[in-house]
């Protein structure tokens, strides 16, 4: 049976002052810190544009939204990429209701997260074949 250590956040989910620059940037353009967040994270940097747009087509629709799908999306795949705690129901409340506090704070945990990264390097001498006459090759 395998334990996973989880951990907490780096920052809880109303700590600005913990990165005034994240802040500042979901503060003056919302948008653009939540695109940033996506590209950071590996995905599309035009997947948060589905949770402004989304809202819209689905009323259209007559189909209510209430969790907008890429914040929670992100959110979930951080905590879990990361090994940290939380549940579902929490990333719920808080991507529903905290929404631009949320995508700060997924934001300064990819700051950290890159910030405290160890590349681990396993350096091994190339193979060596010993060929028919005694002859040594190094494959490289």
């Amino acid at each position: 049976m395998e334990t996973h250590l989880l951990t907490n956040w780096d920052s809880g989910l109303f700590s600005c002052c913990d990165d005034i620059s994240s802040c500042c940037y979901g503060f003056w353009c919302c948008p653009c810190l939540a695109c940033t967040v996506a590209g950071k994270f590996g995905e599309n940097r035009c997947l948060p544009l589905c949770d402004i747009l989304g809202p819209s087509i689905t009323a259209a629709c007559g189909l209510p939204l209430c969790a907008p799908p890429a914040g929670l999306g992100l959110r979930v795949a951080i905590r879990h990429r990361y090994g940290i705690k939380g549940t579902v129901c929490k990333d719920i409340v808080s991507s529903c209701f905290c929404v631009w506090c949320s995508w700060c704070q997924m934001h300064r945990e990819l700051k950290f997260r890159k910030k405290s990264t160890v590349v681990v390097v396993n350096m091994q001498p190339a193979p060596v074949i010993m060929a028919p006459g005694n002859t040594v090759l190094v494959s490289q």
